[in-house]
């Protein structure tokens, strides 16, 4: 199937990938576009694991207030550059992130952070692990990983609080 350079200015458009990178994408998918975008997703998740032992010492702490003033949360959330932490894509992540956590109540950022001897689901308790709650079909981890793809710098989730009142 033949794509047009409005298809691959759409996937970058969509997916923040680089324009040679959607081409290629586009290219390997036969033109499919769900292809060519899960493709740009496993980019991004080898960018991820290329990218995994540099320091993050920049970010945001981002907050949330749900809209009847009764629940907060307070997500910190790292990259290696303040250039890339006033980015849109990362502040984004960052939104979605913190309501995320609204919503689901996970107690740990990641599997590693359940203490032993706990027998709790991973996908319950820990936030990385968690499906999306507006997409199930990916995690919050792929989430960050795709950001990692967009921005080119190791990004990660530190740590969150979540308030609610009465609680």
């Amino acid at each position: 199937m033949a794509f047009s350079a409005d298809d691959v200015k759409r996937l970058r458009s969509e997916t923040g990938g680089g324009m040679l990178d959607c081409k290629n994408a586009l290219e390997e998918a036969d033109g499919d576009f769900d292809k060519a975008k899960e493709i740009l997703r496993k980019k991004g998740v080898d960018v991820a694991a290329s990218r995994g032992g540099r320091t993050t010492a920049e970010g945001v702490v981002y907050s949330y207030i749900h809209h009847n003033d009764r629940l907060g949360v307070l997500v910190e959330l790292n990259c290696e550059t303040d250039f890339v932490a006033r980015t849109d894509d990362f502040r984004d992540l960052a939104q979605k992130i913190a309501v995320h956590i609204a919503g689901t109540a996970p107690l740990y950022v990641s599997k590693d952070d359940i203490p032993d001897g706990h027998d709790e689901n991973p996908k319950e308790v820990a936030l990385l692990s968690q499906p999306y709650v507006q997409d199930d079909s990916i995690t919050i981890e792929d989430l960050v990983r795709e950001t990692i793809g967009k921005t080119g710098e190791n990004v990660r989730v530190r740590r969150f609080s979540r308030f609610e009142l009465g609680r």
